[in-house]
């Protein structure tokens, strides 16, 4: 089945053509951090409006890329939650477009699952079960994932999310946006052990990183000067390490109890090197099988999109013309 995946959840307008939920035959990433850059962090209106501008050239690129038309395309996934509503119902509405004027099928998909499923995009892929972490702005979610559409949540965020947590350290130290790659790059240079960062709710399944950002904003206070360029490094060299450790430690954790050994790791924030490394070492040194997607398909896409939509078609679901978008759409109740 050739299925055509819209996403628009957030502030990328990407399209993505994939062949059986598994070849991947396009994939196209219209970003807007320039846009929104200035302000340090998305602007909910801005990204509305950027995705209507950007649509409709996004889908035609992806469908040129894949060397395909419309006409080849059996059916259509696009992200429906969670996510910034105006910026879903963009999507949603070019969806709902197309397979109206085709005739085609089409489903809504939760942008999580669709970050689990990206790891069937790769060469190497994990059997189910499996426990995933999705890790991103907005989540940070420990998932016993069963099958498509199959999740038990095991652990997730009590405040704030990990990718959230980077965003929020480099608007205090005036790094620069987007926060999780300025202090993934910076930290390359620095001393992991420079300053000691709490690793809160250690005896917990779940997650707290608002302490960590406490701690920084109280480090920043009690200084009588600013870091000078050369400290910075090793300021977030440290404060990357605290949320890496405990997100590998309670991922791998959550493996351990469930008694699998393959771990998938995925989202935005997977895209770290440095909790790509430590989950990679880790996970050998204590016999754990990790699936890490690439770095474009840790990052929102629609390639993941379609491979979701793609499962959901061929076991039957068709979804109204009437669909409307979700802020909110836990991945353990999928059917709302």
């Amino acid at each position: 089945m050739l299925v055509l995946g819209i996403e628009s959840s957030c502030d990328e307008t990407a399209a993505a053509v994939v062949r059986d939920g598994e070849k991947l035959l396009s994939n196209v990433i219209a970003s807007q951090i320039r846009v929104h850059s200035k302000y340090g962090g998305i602007v909910p209106e801005i990204a509305s409006r950027k995705h209507i501008e950007a649509i409709v050239p996004v889908i035609l690129q992806a469908l040129d890329d894949a060397a395909v038309t419309l006409d080849d395309i059996e059916g259509i996934a696009v992200t429906r939650g969670p996510g910034l509503v105006g910026s879903l119902l963009v999507g949603l509405s070019a969806a709902k477009a197309i397979a109206y004027a085709r005739d085609l099928p089409f489903v809504g998909v939760n942008h999580l699952e669709g970050h689990v499923a990206s790891v069937f995009l790769t060469e190497k892929q994990p059997d189910f079960p499996f426990i995933a972490l999705v890790v991103s702005g907005g989540h940070t979610n420990v998932y016993l994932v069963r099958d498509f559409q199959d999740f038990t949540i095991l652990g997730q965020t009590r405040d704030d999310a990990a990718g959230e947590a980077f965003d929020k350290a480099a608007k205090l130290l005036e790094i620069g946006y987007p926060g999780g790659v300025v202090i993934d790059r910076m930290a390359k240079k620095g001393d992991r052990n420079w300053i000691t960062f709490p690793r809160a709710m250690k005896d917990s399944p779940d997650f707290s990183f608002s302490g960590v950002k406490t701690s920084l904003l109280t480090v920043l206070k009690k200084r009588s000067r600013p870091f000078t360029k050369e400290e910075m490094p090793h300021v977030v060299a440290s404060y990357q390490e605290a949320i890496v450790e405990v997100l590998v430690e309670k991922t791998l954790a959550a493996a351990e109890i469930s008694d699998l050994t393959s771990v998938v790791v995925c989202g935005g924030v997977a895209a770290n090197s440095r909790l790509r490394e430590k989950f990679l070492d880790e996970g050998q040194s204590r016999g754990f099988e990790v699936y890490i997607p690439p770095m474009v398909l840790c990052t929102d896409n629609a390639a993941m999109i379609a491979v979701v939509g793609e499962n959901l078609l061929r076991k039957g679901r068709r979804d109204p013309l009437d669909l409307n978008a979700v802020s909110r759409w836990p991945l353990d109740s999928l059917f709302i």
